[in-house]
């Protein structure tokens, strides 16, 4: 099996780059395309809840807790004061698939698609970051390869095409 492929969706906030990937995701698994996805979170998110078993063994201490049922498994991981896993390590916790598409992460070194919405106001981040190799949007951005925010098949080519192994 090759390795895996990395490509980013970057933007910001409100630009629309959690809507775009689930539409992309659909699309890109239509054509044959294993896909799973990397998404930063803010500092004080949670999958657990107050009251589940899986959270009480957490507040005991527990460094791993692994929840399974018959539709899936989630093993979460407290840090407990160890700094904040980068990139490279979340990406050697996946299984095997043909394209890791990363949402946030974008101080990080792999290729990306910038997600830019005019009416926003915010200003473009290509020209800052050498690593966004395209750009979704609905205005027209300088010298890069373009795609219409709703041209999902153009997206997915352009994902494709920019993808690097992770």
């Amino acid at each position: 099996m090759q390795a895996m492929r990395i490509i980013g969706l970057a933007g910001w906030s409100g630009a629309g780059k959690t809507t775009l990937l689930t539409r992309l995701i659909p699309h890109l698994i239509g054509q044959g395309v294993r896909v799973s996805t990397i998404k930063h979170a803010h500092h004080r998110f949670d999958v657990d809840t107050p009251g589940k078993d899986s959270w009480e063994h957490r507040q005991a201490g527990a460094a791993q807790v692994l929840v399974s049922s018959a539709n899936r498994w989630a093993l979460m991981t407290e840090h407990r004061g160890a700094p904040e896993p980068d990139l490279a390590f979340l990406l050697r916790q996946l299984s095997p698939v043909d394209l890791v598409i990363v949402e946030g992460f974008k101080r990080d070194a792999h290729p990306k698609i910038e997600v830019h919405r005019t009416a926003n106001g915010k200003p473009w981040l290509h020209p800052q970051d050498p690593r966004i190799m395209a750009v979704a949007s609905d205005g027209q951005p300088d010298a890069l390869p373009h795609a219409g925010l709703d041209d999902i098949p153009a997206i997915a080519g352009l994902a494709l095409r920019f993808a690097e192994p992770g």
